[in-house]
This record gives structure tokens, sequence and C-alpha cells, in this order.
């Protein structure tokens, strides 16, 4: 288990991705999914958990999709 229910939070051009990594055999339990999901809406981000396993590139498995909109351009004066 980790220290906390995140591990890497990176921002850029307003997106947030929240990540919990997870290394060899180790698998993220219900409760630090649920957690890591909350923790996703509260920053309105996206949020994954990242399994490396024999070192090779992570599964990357998503967790919560932010509700991220657009800006919307407006024209009135």
């Amino acid at each position: 288990m980790s220290h906390g229910p995140v591990d890497v939070f990176a921002a850029r051009s307003g997106s947030i991705l929240l990540i919990q990594v997870k290394s060899g055999s180790a698998r993220a339990k219900k409760e630090e999914l649920e957690l890591l999901k909350v923790w996703a809406e509260a920053f309105n981000a996206n949020a994954e958990v990242w399994y490396f396993k024999n070192r090779r590139k992570p599964k990357r498995v998503s967790i919560h999709k932010s509700n991220l909109m657009k800006p919307v351009l407006s024209t009135a004066c």
C-alpha cells in the first residue's frame, strides 16, 4: 500500500493527472481506487493506476475522466 492516494500529481495546460503507481505483483485495493476517484473528482482530474512489471512500460488503467469543459469564447460586448 502506498503512503497516500496519489503518487504522482501532474498538470499541464489546465489538465491534471493523478497517478497511483504499483509495481511487481502489487494490485490496487478497492478502497485505494475509491479514494483516488474521490481525489480526482475534487481536483476535476483524470486518475490512473500504473502497473509496472519486469521493467516494461506500465499498464495504464483509467479510473476517472475529468469533466473539464473547454472554454467558450464570448463575442458579446
